[in-house]
């Protein structure tokens, strides 16, 4: 079976064992899964089609017998002449001594490596005495370590298919493989280890990304499919007309793309179903307003309603934000980290007893002196901010609210497919009418001193300015302007009358709150700062934000930095301070002065810099594939989402051509490990 340990198959002891199971080898189904990361093809093309510095083969005969030169300490040269298409090629390798007593004159020899046009000459990394044709074309490498090596793996796979081929399952129904023309499993694995050619290999490789994505759409199906079941009777009646007569009061109207969202979140809000759906919209896009609407929604089911936030400032502007916006419809209150004493008795009475409506707050909401008469509907707000246990404390506060999760960082839709793949996800896509694009300029430091008497220039009239930099302190690691010096530099620069302020990580919450204060009052016209004014903070009357060593910041946290300006109606400017050395960088700085829309930004970020990268790699929730890349296979993505959706919602699992999808999929750990 292939359950069977390691060591049942031959030639594997309990050493070798052992130096399998450091690759997460244990059994032979492991073995069997254990794909290379990658392949070597070894090609023969006419030299004339060569390119310079790729990887290349070729094949000759050797005319001389190789000389050995020896440098350094155990450092050795060994070159020789080849004969390919009547041209003489130099073939250099290093470190290679043991090759002179292989290598003689008239030998037939393919050697692969590093290929130089101009000097007709190929540094080689792999070596073959005898033509190519006696040989694979293909290469797998593995990923090893230790005693293991890539030869040793192999022959121990091949002599896994040999034995237990019969015992691999087909687990996809008939209808995906022959609608996808995508081959069977045991054909499919064989090709994965021992490919005999290109096309074999892209098939193979085509049916297991598709495999994956599909396991793993199930597994977030199914886990949604639980989730909701285990809240039924968890409707909320409320008045549609008395909604609808809120947002007319609304001094302005809603875009399409929050009437979209809207409907969405009110049609989850009446099913009688636990809402688990992630709000999405870009800096400005109106995601508040939605919320505010869902808010009062709940009220009018006779629900209380509660937002929580990172930091007490954003509490402080959402709780003045919905007191503007409800007026006398609905008693909000705040409740910070800052409440002390008897004011925290009253308004925990008060939240208990059901005389406020809606609670405003940072993790005090959690506290497990906080109790809620009767929370419906929950509101987390830059949810990637607070931890899991934190999100789950909030909604074990109601007899399961429904929860709305809010972010402003436009997650690209590959990711959000399958971070949040358990989840429903809005998007407002849109920005209201009638609000004005940041102009977003990319210069180099040698022009800091016209950017700064730019700067002078704003706030005459009035405006304030945001400076930031990646580091708080000199680091002799990176020579990079860093937020303490840069704050020293300004104050010297600017005449008594502009006050420069200072705001950094290292600052104690309470410090952090007073400049934020003291910056939204202008008393502080210039905020040098690192990035943790990077999330939700509001003040209108910035206009311009200047951003040192930009490239040291991937493009959505540029992104989300130049979202803090333009909030008013007055026009704002971005200004990138950057010299990338590397095409990336480059092209990341003009990608910001090209593009404003956050999507398409995070879109572009997630080529740019990977998954793992985007999201932070601890806490990423993004599955890692042995085959599958989702932002190269963004179309199989698709596709098993669609199919793993319709299985689902369709019961299909219980058909009988579905019967090994379901035992594999009830095999899996996945499902008890999330629901714990």
């Amino acid at each position: 079976m292939l359950s069977d340990s390691i060591t049942a198959v031959k030639g594997v002891g309990e050493k070798f064992s052992e130096d399998l199971a450091a690759l997460g080898i244990y059994t032979v189904e492991d073995l069997l899964n254990y794909f290379p990361y990658r392949y070597d093809v070894y090609e023969i093309k006419p030299l004339s089609e060569l390119i310079h510095e790729d990887k290349v083969t070729i094949e000759g005969r050797v005319i001389h017998d190789p000389s050995l030169a020896f440098y350094g300490r155990k450092k050795s040269r060994l070159t020789f002449t080849v004969e390919v298409e009547n041209v003489a090629v130099k073939a250099v390798m290093f470190n290679r001594a043991f090759a002179k007593k292989h290598i003689n004159a008239g030998d037939i020899i393919t050697l692969s490596g590093k290929w130089d046009v101009n000097r007709l000459q190929i540094t080689v990394s792999n070596y073959k005495k005898g033509s190519a044709d006696s040989q694979s074309q293909i290469q797998p490498m593995y990923s090893i370590k230790g005693n293991v090596t890539n030869q040793k793996l192999k022959k121990t796979i091949k002599t896994a298919i040999k034995d237990y081929a019969d015992e691999i399952v087909e687990i996809l129904p008939e209808r995906y493989l022959t609608a996808y023309k995508i081959p069977e499993r045991k054909n499919a694995l064989t090709t994965m280890h021992f490919p005999r050619n290109r096309i074999d290999l892209k098939h193979a490789r085509r049916r297991f990304t598709y495999e994956e994505f599909l396991l793993f759409q199930l597994k977030m199906q199914l886990l949604r499919k639980i989730k909701r079941e285990a809240t039924e009777g968890n409707a909320q009646n409320y008045h549609p007309y008395k909604v609808q007569e809120f947002i007319s009061e609304f001094p302005f109207s809603l875009t399409k793309a929050q009437e979209k969202s809207l409907k969405q979140i009110l049609a989850d809000m009446k099913s009688p179903y636990r809402m688990n759906r992630l709000l999405q919209g870009d800096v400005g896009s109106g995601k508040t307003a939605v919320a505010a609407i869902c808010l009062y929604a709940s009220i009018t089911a006779g629900k209380q309603g509660a937002l929580m936030v990172p930091t007490e400032i954003l509490a402080e502007q959402h709780y003045q934000s919905l007191s503007e916006l409800f007026g006398d419809k609905a008693n909000i209150i705040l409740l910070t980290g800052s409440v002390k004493g008897k004011k925290r008795r009253e308004i925990l009475t008060s939240i208990e007893n059901h005389t406020v409506d809606i609670i405003v707050g940072t993790h005090a909401l959690i506290q497990d002196d906080v109790y809620f008469e009767n929370l419906g509907f929950v509101i987390v707000d830059e949810q990637h901010r607070f931890g899991v246990e934190q999100r789950r404390t909030l909604r074990d506060k109601g007899l399961n609210p429904d929860v709305l999760f809010m972010t402003a960082t436009p997650i690209p839709r590959t990711l959000a497919i399958t971070a949040f793949g358990d989840m429903d996800v809005s998007v407002i896509d849109e920005m209201p009418v009638g609000r004005k694009e940041i102009e977003t300029y990319w210069t180099k430091e040698n022009t800091f001193e016209r950017v700064l008497r730019f700067i002078e220039k704003q706030i005459a009239l009035g405006e304030q300015a945001y400076v930031i930099c990646p580091l708080i302190e000199e680091s002799d690691k990176l020579d990079i302007q860093n937020a303490v010096d840069l704050f020293h530099q300004l104050k010297e620069f600017y005449p008594p009358d502009i006050t420069v302020g200072l705001m950094h990580g290292r600052l104690h919450t309470d410090e952090k709150d007073n400049v934020m204060k003291e910056f939204a009052a202008n008393d502080i016209q210039i905020l040098v700062s690192t990035t943790v004014v990077e999330v939700g903070v509001n003040v209108p009357n910035a206009t311009i934000m200047i951003i040192y060593d930009a490239e040291r910041f991937g493009l959505s946290q540029l992104h989300q930095l130049r979202g803090r300006v333009g909030r008013g109606d007055k026009q704002s400017y971005c200004i990138l301070i950057a010299d990338p050395k590397g095409e990336v960088g480059k092209e990341r700085m003009r990608i910001m002065t090209e593009t404003i829309n956050g999507f398409e930004l995070s879109e572009q970020d997630l080529k740019l810099r990977g998954p793992g990268d985007f999201f932070g790699k601890k806490q990423s929730g993004v599955p890692e594939f042995k085959v599958a890349d989702m932002i190269h296979d963004y179309r199989a993505l698709e596709t098993a989402r669609a199919d793993a959706q319709e299985i689902i919602e369709s019961n299909m699992l219980e058909l009988g051509e579905f019967h090994q999808l379901k035992e594999h999929l009830e095999t899996s750990s996945f499902l008890t490990d999330k629901l714990d």
